[in-house]
């Protein structure tokens, strides 16, 4: 969707896990994923969804680029507002921005299209990709992320394994956690892990409000105590849960591991 208010590039916005990003947005002014995840800093998702199609064209985005030139940031983000590779002109978008940026090129991914084949190839033109997984058991994985379809996490994990194996750039993983996990599920979660050996692992708790409805404001960074939008505060876990799981992960999978605290002191 395209208006006079919408632009489809923002930021730059500091980031704990990138540095200074700036964003692209190819999903366009209504919210659309195909999770409805409960921390969402988008707010409620406004239309749910697997089906790709061309929400914002490739030569938008290269024209909403020119006012940011000569793009000073560290690297390039595809995410805004909602799930970036239900875009179908994903890997023209790709394409374009490395080639008109010459910059690193991220993209923020749910991971639930990377059962398709055509979804993993596009990716491949990126230079980092970071894939969340928030659940190691079905019915977490339906409570936090909600998904709209029937998918489960055995094909999730079909899909990203496939993605492991073929994708030649930096894989992260971004696990969000909003209370401690038991045991079991961070043996679990660790034994996934050292079978995927992804590049990076980054375990996040919510720092940014959920906004109650959907501002295209939120796809930046702002203090919480001057949101230019009604949102409500989620409570984060502790530092010492994300320092103690971080720890587990590291004595079994040689990757480096990261929490947003540590860049915080």
């Amino acid at each position: 969707m395209e208006t006079s208010t919408f632009s489809s590039v923002y930021g730059p916005v500091q980031s704990w896990r990138f540095g200074r990003s700036l964003g692209v947005d190819p999903i366009g002014s209504v919210s659309t994923c195909s999770f409805n995840c409960v921390y969402c800093q988008l707010g409620a998702i406004e239309c749910q969804s697997v089906d790709r199609q061309v929400f914002v064209s490739t030569e938008q985005i290269q024209q909403d680029l020119q006012p940011f030139a000569p793009w000073e940031v560290d690297i390039i983000t595809l995410s805004g507002s909602g799930e970036p590779t239900l875009a179908l002109n994903l890997g023209d978008i790709l394409s374009m921005l490395k080639s008109v940026t010459r910059k690193p090129i991220g993209v923020l991914t749910n991971g639930s299209l990377l059962t398709d084949p055509l979804v993993r190839a596009e990716l491949t033109i990126a230079d980092r990709v970071a894939v969340k997984v928030d659940a190691v058991v079905e019915g977490q994985f339906r409570r936090l992320n909600r998904p709209c379809t029937d998918s489960d996490l055995t094909q999730f994990w079909s899909g990203l394994q496939r993605f492991r194996q073929s994708y030649p750039g930096k894989l992260a993983i971004q696990t969000m956690l909003l209370s401690p996990w038991s045991d079991r599920d961070q043996i679990l979660y660790t034994a996934l892990m050292h079978a995927l050996q992804p590049d990076e692992i980054q375990l996040n708790t919510p720092t940014r409000p959920k906004p109650l409805n959907h501002p295209l404001e939120a796809r930046s960074n702002h203090p919480p105590d001057a949101l230019p939008y009604l949102a409500r505060c989620l409570k984060p876990v502790n530092v010492e849960v994300l320092r103690s799981f971080a720890d587990r992960i590291q004595s079994i999978v040689p990757v480096p591991v990261h929490y947003p605290y540590q860049f915080h002191s």
